[in-house]
């Protein structure tokens, strides 16, 4: 049985990195990963054995409602001409969080925990409650599916 002081910090710098790789912004990636560090506390009993995998899950969602009342925001306030500047990295994480969006449930959460919190398949198969073939399953058919709809057009 892990106790929830010896691990804060890992749950805290997977929730982090996570958010971080989403939103690209440091202070809101510490915002997210401080919620989801608390979100585990509050759930400790149920949440201690895949502690991690937990907050990153609880982490990609909430980096991924930020992002969309930022573009909410971004679009009432911004006039509708074209950046010339239009394939920044700001786009781009844009296209990821749509295309994660996308995905069927259980790919998107085994891309995000296997890519986006670098779980290794097995702790990934763990907390999602499936095997590790499963997951190799699922992250091949999820990076197909956002290399297919993040590919450009003519390419």
């Amino acid at each position: 049985m892990r106790s929830f002081d010896d691990t804060a910090e890992g749950i805290f710098d997977r929730a982090y990195r996570v958010a971080f790789r989403i939103l690209g912004d440091r202070m809101e990636a510490q915002d997210i990963g401080q919620e989801a560090l608390a979100r585990a506390f509050v759930r400790w009993p149920k949440v201690e054995d895949h502690a991690e995998a937990w907050a990153s899950t609880a982490a990609a969602n909430l980096a991924i409602t930020v992002w969309r009342r930022r573009q909410r925001r971004e679009r009432l306030m911004t006039p509708r001409a074209e950046s010339e500047h239009s394939e920044d990295l700001a786009v781009v994480r844009a296209d990821l969080v749509a295309a994660l969006r996308g995905l069927p449930r259980r790919q998107r959460e085994v891309v995000v925990l296997r890519y986006l919190a670098d779980l290794p398949e097995a702790a990934v198969g763990e907390a999602l409650g499936c095997t590790i073939g499963t997951v190799k399953t699922h992250a091949s058919r999820g990076l197909e599916a956002l290399r297919r709809q993040m590919s450009p057009v003519g390419g």
